[in-house]
Formats: structure tokens, sequence, C-alpha cells
């Protein structure tokens, strides 16, 4: 009789061995940490770790197909928001939360470093990016609307602007330090109506 494959138990496995990758990936790079290093951090076999990933590039996308269901589930918590300026505010805010991990930083330099040797890996950035561009899009357009936002911004360009945002404080984050509250001060300034019209310089 084939032994039954427990799903709840494979997808603990998986994460466990996600986990102990991204913390050795952000410390000591991609190219310099083995499937060997991963192994030993966890007890187990290289073997084990290719059973779950064929590959270690398989691995390491892995760790950002993880954000496309949390971005879903987070745009759709806020979509329908009757107030859009505070449901963007939290959403950078949870897209920001994790930047004072100490790995932050590191993490987001080598997904720079390989997204442009492995196109599956871009398509999956992308797709994660396009999930929150157009839910910031919809909630700015709403804010406009309401007369909340400045009428004088793309929402689209917008939406990535904000998204710049986030991705700067990971990029200089402070291990311990949350960029939480500036971000979410910098993303009220800029998105509150301007008295007279945006003027560009």
């Amino acid at each position: 009789m084939a032994r039954r494959v427990d799903p709840e138990r494979v997808a603990r496995k998986r994460e466990q061995i996600i986990v102990e990758a991204a913390r050795l990936f952000a410390a000591q790079s991609y190219e310099r940490t083995s499937v060997s290093d991963i192994a030993r951090g966890l007890g187990i076999s290289q073997a084990t770790i290719f059973y779950y990933f064929g590959t270690k590039d398989e691995l390491f996308r892995a760790i950002f197909e993880r954000d496309l269901p949390v971005a879903q589930e987070l745009i759709a918590r806020h979509i329908h928001a009757e107030k859009p300026v505070p449901a963007i505010l939290d959403i950078l805010g949870e897209l920001a939360k994790d930047a004072s991990d100490p790995s932050a930083t590191g993490m987001v330099v080598e997904l720079f470093r390989r997204v442009h040797h492995d196109p599956e890996l871009i398509t999956i950035v992308e797709q994660t990016a396009d999930v929150i561009t157009q839910g910031l899009a919809t909630l700015i357009n709403g804010g406009i609307a309401r007369g909340e936002i400045d009428s004088g911004l793309d929402p689209i360009e917008t939406a990535r602007w904000l998204q710049a945002i986030v991705d700067g404080a990971y990029l200089n984050a402070r291990s311990g330090y949350s960029p939480v509250q500036d971000i979410r001060r910098t993303a009220r300034g800029y998105l509150a109506p301007v008295v007279g019209g945006r003027t560009d310089d």
C-alpha cells in the first residue's frame, strides 16, 4: 500500500526549509550558501531538501512565492474600505512591518541580484507587485473621488511610488528600528490634496 502524504506535514517541512534558507541567503548571500549549509542548519539531509525543492533556484523562488497569497489577502481585506486613506496607510504598514528584521536588507539585496538570472523569479515578483499596485490604485481612485487624495496624482504611478518607498525602507533597514510610522507619515503627506493644485517644478 502506498504511503499517504500528509499535506500539513509537507507544508510545515517546506516552511522550515524556506525559513532556514532565507536566513542563510540573507546572511551569506545566495552564491555562498550551499544546499548542504541549509541541510546542516536544520539537521536533515540534502536529499530531504531536494525532495521538497528540485533545485536551489526553486528553493530561492519559494521564499517569494509565499508573498503572493499574503498580498492578495492584504488587498482583499482593505479594498472595500469606506475610508481609503487609512486603508492605504494600513497596507503600507503591513508591507513594511518586517523591515526591522535583521535579515531584511540582505534578503532584498539577494532578490535584486537573482532576479536578473531567473525569469521565473521575475514573474513571481511582478505578480505580487501587480496585486499591490492595482489594490492601492483602486483605493487611491476612491480617495480622489471623495476629495481626500490629491486629484493631480495618477493612481497607478502613485501606487508604484508608495511601493518604492516601502522597498527603500527595506534597503535602508536598521535592525530593531521600525520605519512604519515614517512611511505612514510620508504617504499621508504625499496623498493629501494640495491647496491651489499641484505644480511640477
